[in-house]
């Protein structure tokens, strides 16, 4: 029987490695799955590559993992959002490194890493220091910038509702990069408000099918 519902935040982040990349998601404070990311940092991983819309702000969540020197490098399109001291601090002291990517190129990196493409031509950031070491090319008559898809080690995602076989029902804007992240990692997985019965869920509502999850937990 498929049952993919962790027991606890604990369960459904072991396995959880130094070095790994963590996507996280949420854009703002919609859609981060705060009590995963707890987690984490419970578990006590380092040298962690986070992949994620903003570097965090206040005390939890990602700020958290700055904070406590968890994360080696961070891969954003918002690193300077109100509240991000602690990325702010470590980032002038050199105790981290910063990849900037704008929002739809960060977007789609993760879709063609999860579609298995070998990476996209755009034209956002083609003039601009984002294109250094980049290959540049002239298309329709405009210069286009090669980007490379962005896989990851783990996704850490949230959901409104799911099954047991993973089946993920968000709520609204709460989506925003979930289900890319969940195509993109070896290891998916996501925080729900509540679990249903197999058969419940629309499927016309399901945005991210279970076979693109691993784990799923309440909290």
């Amino acid at each position: 029987m498929i049952d993919k519902r962790a027991k606890s935040l604990g369960e459904a982040v072991a396995g959880v490695k130094d070095g790994d990349t963590v996507l996280v998601g949420g854009f703002g404070n919609s859609g981060v799955p705060v009590e995963l990311v707890h987690a984490l940092l419970e578990l006590g991983t380092r040298d962690l590559t986070v992949v994620t819309n903003n570097a965090g702000s206040g005390e939890t969540d990602i700020a958290a993992l700055i904070r406590e020197r968890r994360v080696r490098k961070i891969v954003c399109s918002y690193p300077r959002s109100a509240g991000s001291v602690w990325f702010e601090k470590l980032w002038r002291a050199g105790e981290i490194e910063l990849e900037l990517v704008p929002q739809g190129t960060l977007s789609e990196r993760m879709r063609a890493a999860g579609a298995g493409l070998g990476g996209f031509f755009t034209p956002t950031g083609a003039d601009t220091p984002l294109a250094d070491g980049k290959e540049v090319r002239v298309i329709g008559g405009r210069r286009h910038v090669f980007e490379e898809p962005l896989h990851a080690d783990v996704a850490l995602i949230k959901a409104e509702r799911a099954d047991r076989w993973g089946n993920l029902v968000y709520h609204s804007a709460a989506r925003n990069f979930g289900p890319v992240m969940a195509t993109a990692a070896k290891l998916t997985v996501a925080q729900v408000r509540t679990f249903v019965e197999l058969g419940e869920l629309d499927p016309e509502a399901v945005v991210t099918p279970g076979i693109f999850v691993d784990r799923v937990v309440r909290a």
